[in-house]
């Protein structure tokens, strides 16, 4: 399916990031993963000799435009890029620090912003022109958790961004869509199983999927020829507590 194509992912160094690398690798992409550890990276990459692991942080504009680079100068293109680096920061609006606030904004939105900045600036340039990219949103782009107000407003955001990114993409055959995702089983839903706040005020345990299904979706919006695309895709636990009243 990748036939040689070339690809970034962001947070590539666990849970989603390291399942989607993987997937991309399976099917034949040449990946960059980018992340703040190295040694994550490495143990993503596995030997894989169309891996790149780049240690990388998507909130810093010059780390970012570092990663686009060594990309360019190793490959000489991009056809896609998996934004998928996030944080989940927990509080309620009158008890989130503003420096968890600015953590979450800096990671989840500007870092978003940032590595699509860099990955449509490249897209534009190469020959032949155009790529495609995927934004990890989350259930949390529709509706709440409690005590969530800066993971909630961020993925919000990326929605507003990717609807901007692949209407101001047109142009230059840059298509850009979103997967939004419901308690795929990482290592940030293992609490889940011991119980996490409802809104109702109660403790309940949620069921959680195989991540793999996430990279499955991935592979199906990235494998699509450039004049189709999946604008937005909401993959979830069957019985996960969000369609309903409360």
């Amino acid at each position: 399916m990748g036939n040689g194509r070339i690809a970034v992912v962001t947070g590539a160094g666990s849970g989603l990031g390291r399942e989607i690398s993987r997937a991309l690798l399976g099917a034949g992409y040449r990946v960059a993963l980018a992340g703040r550890r190295a040694d994550a990276l490495a143990e993503t990459a596995d030997g894989a000799a169309d891996a790149l692991p780049v240690p990388t942080d998507v909130g810093d504009p010059d780390s970012v435009a570092a990663l686009f680079e060594t990309v360019r100068a190793r490959w000489g293109r991009l056809d896609l890029l998996v934004n998928n680096a996030g944080v989940s920061v927990g509080g309620t609006v009158d008890e989130l620090s503003f420096a968890d606030w600015k953590r979450a904004v800096d990671t989840n939105l500007t870092g978003m912003f940032l590595c699509a900045q860099q990955a449509v600036r490249l897209m534009k340039a190469q020959d032949p022109r155009g790529g495609r990219i995927i934004n990890n949103g989350s259930i949390s782009a529709h509706a709440p958790r409690p005590a969530s107000v800066a993971y909630t407003a961020t993925k919000h955001a990326v929605t507003g961004l990717t609807k901007s990114i692949s209407l101001d993409g047109r142009a230059w055959n840059v298509a850009c869509g979103q997967i939004d995702i419901g308690n795929a089983a990482t290592e940030m839903t293992l609490r889940m199983a011991d119980g996490i706040p409802q809104a109702d005020g109660s403790v309940k345990a949620e069921p959680t999927f195989d991540a793999r299904h996430v990279a499955d979706a991935v592979l199906y919006m990235a494998g699509l020829p450039l004049d189709a695309n999946v604008g937005f895709l909401t993959v979830t636990a069957t019985a996960m507590p969000y369609i309903g009243r409360g």
